[in-house]
Order: structure tokens, then C-alpha cells, then sequence
């Protein structure tokens, strides 16, 4: 801890030194400067009319939107049905291909295959740095498998389920199969991400014994690493399941299916009533989910 000599030749204890302090308030007038340059570009781009007048056109909409149009209901079974099931079966999906996805980026079972050093001259430049460091090796040593798991999780994580199924949507064409796939696509870097932690803070000694045995690779997977990722396994297949419901509720906004294309509909031809139901159904459909992943989560630990 810094100190400084006072008037009476005394050594006084502070928190920070000079440069300390002049390195913090540096810094908060930085943020300060930033905040000000922002705040004005946005002021100069916004339309405070508008802004001024949301109140108004908020309880509007509101007025129109209330009461609900509750026989506008009996429409709304498939699309929630469709709904679930992007969320169901897409999960299952991204489940299946996770799970090697993580043992293949998990530090502690990914096989690591040395590369030729004729063959490295051929990997570009920022293909060794990124392997050098995510993996913390070099790239002869590394390898590529996990590497290529870890941009496969990445990749996945990087691009939202919205933007997933609008692309889909062009390649694919409208409807359930291409929420079903943007939903899978997305939640394959969440759960490999969080499989493969799970699977590097394993015990060790666990597996360490059962290799002493003579055990083969594949017996060691599956009686010293497989018993002890399955709790966080099924929690994460739970957490995912349940994330899912709720973004595959927005996914017909793009028209890749579900309940989200009869409130795109709606919202096209001004019909509040109908809006305002299909938001009930979407609330009580998150709330189902949010239950069941409750009670299961609950049954697991």
C-alpha cells in the first residue's frame, strides 16, 4: 500500500499514489467525454417529437389491444404446437451434436495429433495465432481437431437464432424447418461450450483409477467421465430447452414458423386484439416452460 510524508514528517498510508490518482480521474473523464460525444450524436439523430409523443400512442395502442379477441384462439393451437416443437426437437438436435463437439474441445479428451512441419507451412498466419491462443500450444503439438471444435462453438455463439433463421429462410424457404435448424444451429456453441468446462474440471483420480485397471479409452469415457458430466448434462439440456421456448416464440417474425408468424400477421393489419392474445399465449406458454424445466432441474439436483 502506497504511503506519503505529511507536514510533521509523519509516513501517512492512502489508498493510491499521485499516478494512481491521476490515472483514475484520467480515466472517468475519459468515460465522461465519451458519454457526452455519444449522448450528442443520438440527440442530433432522434426525433424527440416522437419520443415526446410515445405516451400518448402507447395507451392508444393499449386502448385498441384491450379486450383481448379470445376466439381468435382456436387459431393459435398449431402455431403454439409448432412452437414447441422448433424448441423441443431443436434442442435434441444441437444435444446430439454437442456432445462430441465438447469431448473433442475439452482439453482432457480431445486426441491431440501432431502436425507434419511441411504441413504447418501450408496453415495462414492467423489460423497459428488463433490456434496458439485458444489452445495455449503450438500448432505443431495442438493439432487441429480442437482448434476446429472450439471455431465450430464459436461460430455458433457468435451469430443470433433470429439472424440464423432469416438466412435459413432464404436457403431453406419459409417455415418450421428452418426455425428447427436456426435453433439447433444456434444452441450448439451453448452447450458444447458449457459440456466441455464440465468435462475439464472433472476428477481426475476418478479416471486415473479406472485406467489402471487396463481399461480401453472408450470403457474410461464411459465409466470415468460420462458418470460424472451427466448432472450437468441433463441441467444443461434443461437451461437450453427452456432458452429455446422463449426465442423460438420470436423466430415467425422472420416466417421460419411458430406462433411468432400469426403475431407478425397480426401486427401487419393493425389487429390489437389480436396482438395482445397472442402476446397472453406467449406468456403463458413461456411461463409452462419455465415450470417444467423447474421441476426437472429440480429432480436432477
Amino acid at each position: 500500500m502506497p504511503t506519503r510524508i505529511n507536514s510533521k514528517n509523519v509516513k501517512v498510508w492512502q489508498v493510491r499514489d499521485r499516478n494512481g490518482q491521476l490515472l483514475r480521474w484520467a480515466m472517468w473523464m475519459t468515460a465522461a467525454i465519451l458519454f457526452y460525444l455519444s449522448w450528442m450524436k443520438i440527440s442530433a439523430e432522434t426525433t424527440w417529437y416522437f419520443f415526446f409523443d410515445a405516451p400518448r400512442i402507447a395507451a392508444d395502442i393499449g386502448t385498441r389491444a384491450f379486450p383481448p379477441r379470445w376466439e381468435y384462439i382456436t387459431s393459435l393451437g398449431k402455431p403454439i404446437w409448432d412452437t414447441f416443437n422448433i424448441a423441443t426437437l431443436g434442442t435434441v438436435i444441437a444435444l446430439v451434436i454437442a456432445v462430441p463437439v465438447a469431448f473433442l474441445a475439452a482439453q482432457n479428451t480431445t486426441p491431440k495429433i501432431p502436425l507434419h512441419p511441411w504441413a504447418v507451412g501450408f496453415i495462414p498466419p492467423f489460423v497459428r495465432k488463433f490456434i496458439m491462443t485458444t489452445t495455449g500450444e503450438d500448432v505443431y503439438s495442438a493439432g487441429l481437431i480442437r482448434p476446429f471444435a472450439l471455431l465450430v462453438i464459436v461460430s455458433s455463439r457468435s451469430i443470433n437464432s433470429l439472424i440464423w433463421a432469416l438466412l435459413l429462410v432464404s436457403i431453406v424457404g419459409p417455415g418450421v424447418f428452418a426455425g428447427l435448424l436456426a435453433i439447433s444451429i444456434r444452441s450448439i456453441g451453448f452447450c458444447a461450450k458449457l459440456l466441455y468446462e464440465a468435462i475439464e474440471e472433472i476428477d481426475a483420480t476418478q479416471v486415473e483409477a479406472i485406467r489402471a485397471t487396463g481399461a480401453s479409452g472408450w470403457q474410461v469415457m464411459v465409466y470415468g467421465i460420462v458418470p460424472q458430466i451427466l448432472p450437468a448434462f441433463a441441467g444443461i439440456a434443461v437451461f437450453r430447452w427452456d432458452i429455446n421456448i422463449r426465442e423460438s416464440t420470436v423466430l415467425g417474425l422472420v416466417g421460419a414458423g411458430g406462433i411468432g408468424l400469426q403475431l407478425q400477421g397480426s401486427l401487419n393489419i393493425l389487429a390489437w386484439p389480436q396482438v395482445s392474445l397472442i402476446l397472453v399465449v406467449i406468456l403463458v406458454a413461456v411461463i409452462l416452460g419455465e415450470w417444467i424445466s423447474a421441476k426437472v432441474r429440480a429432480a436432477i439436483i
